[in-house]
């Protein structure tokens, strides 16, 4: 009965027709998919912690705030019947995202690189045990860094006028979830450029010519593409791509030089998809 799900196996040299590569990447995306389901169903049941720990960014700038303006009037609000069921269904979701990133950080790696045969295991342990600290550090950058966001912004409340600031706590959690997924995300920019590097797409000269072009772009990134749109967030999201980009380009300027010929023993022919 599951036959039709497999992925289907690829050609000689792991090539694939649109439709397999459409048929695995349903797969992948399955598999991720149930993956935060359970993760996030045994995150459920510790709902009241991880609450505590999601707030924990708007304690902190809450903090902040009242030390500065002790009239400062700031009120965490919960609307709806179903609002408390539902924070508590989006927390765990949340958690469960993160939790499960092992699995589907690999699907994304089966996906993308489907042409190793002999390397696979290799590569690919090699492949998680870099992208997944580095997402786990994106994300807790992220984490980190909200609170000042916050405190910047609701730093703007004029004093004095019975201005009261009140926060929901369900846009707060979506703000807190886009950052710290944008900041995970985007901390595994270097494990990406290495590896298009190592395939043959992707060449360090390529990398230097476009450096201006990559550290203006993260900038506008951290502006438009951060939530809360304060400038420390964009700074704090914009000089680490800018630093890893930097090293990134160096790795592969090494690996150029040390192997003309790819060294994963992939022809960037096999990433050509073939329209049946």
């Amino acid at each position: 009965m599951l036959d039709g799900f497999r992925p289907p196996k690829g050609g000689e040299g792991g090539t694939m027709s649109l439709v397999d590569h459409l048929k695995e990447l349903r797969y992948r995306v399955v598999v991720s998919l149930v993956a935060v389901v359970i993760t996030s169903s045994v995150a459920f049941a510790f709902y009241r912690p991880l609450v505590e720990f999601v707030m924990w960014p708007y304690h902190q700038a809450s903090a902040a705030i009242l030390a500065k303006n002790p009239q400062a009037q700031l009120q965490v609000v919960n609307t709806g019947v179903v609002a408390p069921f539902m924070l508590n269904l989006r927390v765990a979701m949340v958690v469960g995202l993160i939790a499960a990133c092992p699995i589907w950080l690999y699907q994304l790696w089966a996906f993308i690189v489907p042409g190793l045969i002999a390397n696979e295991k290799r590569w690919a342990v090699r492949f998680l045990g870099a992208s997944i600290p580095l997402f786990l550090a994106g994300a807790a950058l992220g984490y980190w860094v909200m609170p000042k966001g916050i405190s910047m912004m609701l730093s703007f409340t004029p004093n004095g006028m019975g201005i009261t600031n009140l926060l929901d706590m369900n846009a707060f959690l979506g703000l807190e979830l886009r950052l710290v997924l944008l900041f995970g995300v985007s901390f595994l920019l270097p494990v990406v450029l290495v590896i298009l590097n190592m395939v043959g797409v992707l060449k360090a000269q390529q990398l230097a010519a476009a450096r201006k072009w990559a550290i203006f772009g993260f900038f506008v990134l951290g502006a438009f593409a951060n939530p809360s749109g304060d400038p420390i967030s964009m700074c704090a999201l914009a000089v680490p791509l800018t630093l890893m980009y930097i090293v990134a380009e160096f790795i592969c300027r090494a690996h150029d030089k040390n192997h003309p010929v790819d060294s994963m023993g992939i022809d960037p022919d096999e990433f050509k998809i073939d329209v049946e």
